[in-house]
C-alpha cells in the first residue's frame, strides 16, 4: 500500500516539484497550497504517513501548522522545508516536535533520505504505542519483541541527540569536533572507573549534550574573537542552566541534563553555576570535567596549537582537589593515552 505523503508549499512550483519526485519515489503525493489548506486535508481525511511542510507561508506559517499537527494529529511526522540555515530554525522545529528539516535547494536523494527517516520514525512510534497498548496480554509472549522496539526507537532519539551536538559545533567552528571528542574521553574515563549499562549511556548523554545551553547565547558573544567582559562572561555562564531546561523536558534524558547543569562546577566549589562541591556534583559531571579540559588542551585552536598529552596531564594532575576529583584524576592518570 502506497505510503500517503501531504506536501504543503505555497509555491506552485516548488509544491509541484517536491510532489513529482515523490512520486517518482513510489509514494502518494497530495499537495496544498497554504496551513489552511493542509488543515482541512487532515479533518477531511487524516491518514497520512507524513506532513512535508514550508515554514515562510503567508498566513499560518509552518512552525504554526506543526504545533497544530503535534496537538490534533500527534501520530503524523512533519519535516519542515526552509530556505534559512539558522540553527536557531532548526533547534526551535525539533523542540516543537519536528521529526526532521531540510534545507532549500535540494536534491532528490536528499528528499528520500529525509522521507525514509521520517516514516521509519513513524513506524517506530506506532509500534511501540502497540505495544504499550496490548502490554497486559502481550507481556510473556512478546517480551523480547517490546525491548526490540524501545531499544530502536533509544537509537533513533540518540540520532536526534547526534544531530543537535554536531549543529552546535557547526555554530561554533572554532570547537568543531569537541562534542564526540570529549564523549569519547568521557565514556573511556567511566569504563576504566566501572561503570557500565545504563549509567554510561546516562553519562554519554550529558557528555555530548554538555554544551547545547549554547544555542541560547547571542553569536555577539559566542562568537567573539577578543576578551569577553565581566557582563558578557555571566550571558555565557548562563548557558549551563539553558542547556539544562532544555534537556530536562525529554524523559529519558532528564539524569543526563543534571550533567549538562554541573559540566562546570569545580571539586572545591568554585565552579558555577551552583558552586557545588565534592560528591555534591554528579559523578558524570566530575569525570566529564577531567574529559573535557583534556580536549581543551591537547585540541589546536585558531590562536594557538595543542599542547601534549604529557603537558595535559600534568595540569589536570596539578588541579587535583581543587578543579577536579582527586580519585578520578587517579585512574585518569594510570590510563594509557
Amino acid at each position: 500500500m502506497q505510503e500517503r505523503i501531504l506536501v504543503v508549499d505555497d509555491e506552485p512550483t516548488v509544491r509541484g516539484i517536491i510532489a513529482a519526485m515523490l512520486t517518482h519515489l513510489g509514494y502518494a503525493a497530495i499537495t496544498a497550497s497554504s496551513a489552511d489548506g493542509a488543515l482541512d486535508s487532515l479533518r477531511q481525511d487524516p491518514a497520512y504517513d507524513l506532513v512535508l511542510s514550508d515554514i515562510m507561508m503567508p498566513g499560518i506559517d509552518g512552525i504554526a501548522l506543526l504545533d497544530r499537527i503535534t496537538a490534533d494529529h500527534p501520530g503524523i511526522p512533519v519535516v519542515l522545508i526552509t530556505a534559512v540555515q539558522d540553527i536557531h530554525v532548526a533547534t526551535n522545529a525539533f523542540r516543537r516536535g519536528a521529526v526532521d528539516y531540510l534545507l532549500k535547494p535540494f536534491e532528490r536523494v536528499q528528499l528520500q533520505s529525509v522521507v525514509s527517516r521520517a516514516l521509519e520514525h513513524r513506524r517506530l512510534h506506532q509500534q511501540n504505542a502497540l505495544y504499550r497498548h496490548n502490554l497486559e496480554e502481550m507481556v510473556t509472549a512478546r517480551t523480547g519483541q517490546l525491548r526490540s522496539a524501545l531499544q530502536e526507537l533509544e537509537r533513533s532519539y540518540d540520532i536526534t541527540i547526534e544531530a543537535m551536538g554536531d549543529a552546535l559545533d557547526l555554530r561554533d567552528e572554532e570547537t568543531e569536533g569537541h562534542s564526540r571528542r570529549v564523549t569519547a574521553y568521557t565514556v573511556a574515563l567511566a569504563r576504566a572507573m566501572g561503570v557500565d549499562g545504563d549509567q554510561l549511556r546516562i553519562i554519554a548523554h550529558g557528555a555530548f549534550l554538555h554544551d547545547i545551553g549554547k544555542i541560547a547565547t547571542p553569536d555577539s558573544i559566542l562568537l567573539k574573537p577578543g576578551h569577553l567582559e565581566p557582563d558578557e562572561v555571566a550571558v555565557m555562564r548562563e548557558h549551563c542552566r539553558s542547556g539544562y531546561e532544555m534537556v530536562r523536558k525529554i524523559p529519558f534524558l532528564r539524569d543526563a541534563a543534571e550533567i549538562v547543569y554541573a559540566h562546570q562546577e569545580h571539586f572545591d566549589g568554585t565552579g558555577y553555576p551552583r558552586g557545588l562541591n565534592g560528591v555534591q556534583i554528579p559523578l558524570g559531571a566530575r569525570i566529564f570535567a577531567i574529559a573535557d579540559t583534556f580536549d581543551a588542551m591537547t585540541s589546536d585552536r585558531p590562536y594557538r596549537k595543542g599542547t601534549t598529552f604529557g603537558a595535559a596531564q600534568q595540569e589536570i594532575a596539578r588541579c587535583s582537589g581543587t578543579q577536579f576529583d582527586p580519585s578520578i584524576v587517579e585512574v585518569f592518570l594510570s590510563m594509557p593515552l
